[in-house]
């Protein structure tokens, strides 16, 4: 079993309930009393917000040492990706920056995606809600958001059978639906949420998200003590820019769960304040919540690290380090909430460096 896909943190953001979510042997790297994490820092501002998290891990003496993996995204560095896969099949358990994956048809296909589906990552969990300090035109949101990583529109089966005509296919199988609908119900059961909420397209692909609504609905049948209903995509983004505090436990195919990820990011006040993770059979993965590598901002010290460092204090609980997550959890949340150190994406014009060394300064006092 995973030791541990989350506890319930004590701070504004709600993590996952750390056991039983998935079956399969998992023991995350350790010597001694300390622990191997593989980190990839990424594209982008990947490396200005990952030396954030060491920097702190180094302060607070938490006992995790890194091996860093420098992979890219911009290029087709297929070998730095292997390296990074082999890594993790060590260690079990990575932190992880934002691959860029090129928008022009001579770039490479999606590392994400790749080492998702490599080591059969097939759930993500980003969490949605709001943190004190960040002014926002909605309260009370509350969203967990688990889409399925490994099948979908993401499955990457296109071809070309003659000229200005494009397949592209969407897998869509009974067993991976099964799966992701058993995390989805587990997470519910384990974190005291009441309602599980299935986005689908079924209306118009009645046979792939027909098969994906139904399978959720027959695993809900299973936990009668968690609601269970579901909503067209469609709606589901209107409701989440108009109502999103009705929302509790969101379960989707990969697509709807990319867009729905970035509404909710907006709602609570930008993607650098969204953390999220990524968990297999016998991996974990450590990541912000949404997947912008802030190419635009690289090397400028504007990023946001607080995304990063919840979502490296998640890591820490699945370690079962739950004191040092408490510590720099609440320390990050203090910072904001004080308001007197903010990045530019809060309105503020603290530097990555600045507002690390606010959260440094936050942990003495505490």
């Amino acid at each position: 079993m995973l030791r541990s896909a989350v506890k319930t943190l004590r701070a504004p953001v709600s993590v996952v309930q750390s056991r039983t979510l998935t079956s399969g042997a998992f023991a995350p790297k350790k010597y001694g009393s300390r622990y191997t994490v593989s980190l990839i820092p990424g594209d982008g501002i990947g490396a200005e917000i990952t030396d954030s998290v060491k920097t702190i891990f180094k302060a607070e003496a938490v006992p995790v040492d890194f091996e860093q993996v420098d992979v890219t995204g911009v290029s087709n560095a297929t070998e730095a990706y292997h390296e990074a896969v082999r890594s993790i099949n060590r260690n079990k358990v990575a932190l992880k920056g934002i691959l860029y994956t090129p928008v022009e048809n001579a770039g490479h296909a999606s590392f994400n995606v790749a080492l998702r589906r490599e080591l059969d990552i097939f759930a993500s969990l980003v969490l949605i809600k709001n943190i004190p300090g960040v002014q926002t035109r909605h309260t009370g949101i509350d969203m967990a958001l688990i889409r399925e990583n490994t099948e979908g529109e993401y499955s990457g089966i296109e071809s070309s059978p003659v000229d200005g005509v494009v397949e592209s296919f969407k897998i869509v199988t009974q067993a991976k639906s099964e799966r992701i609908a058993k995390f989805a119900f587990d997470f519910a059961l384990k974190n005291n949420r009441k309602r599980v909420t299935a986005i689908h397209k079924a209306n118009i692909m009645k046979q792939a998200d027909g098969l994906f609504r139904s399978t959720i609905k027959s695993v809900g049948e299973s936990y009668p003590s968690i609601e269970y209903n579901d909503m067209i995509v469609d709606n589901a983004s209107m409701q989440a820019v108009s109502n999103p505090q009705q929302f509790d436990v969101l379960v989707m195919p990969n697509l709807y769960g990319t867009i729905l990820s970035n509404i909710g990011a907006g709602l609570v006040g930008g993607p650098g304040l969204v953390p999220g993770c990524n968990i297999g059979t016998e991996h974990a993965v450590f990541e912000p919540g949404c997947r912008h590598v802030g190419l635009d901002i690289e090397g400028k010290h504007l990023a946001n690290p607080t995304a990063m460092i919840l979502s490296s204090a998640m890591m820490l609980r699945h370690l079962g380090l739950d004191g040092h997550a408490d510590r720099i959890s609440k320390a990050t949340y203090d910072v904001i909430a004080s308001g007197s150190t903010r990045t530019k994406d809060l309105g503020g014009n603290a530097t990555t460096e600045e507002f690390t060394k606010a959260v440094l300064g936050r942990l003495e006092t505490l």
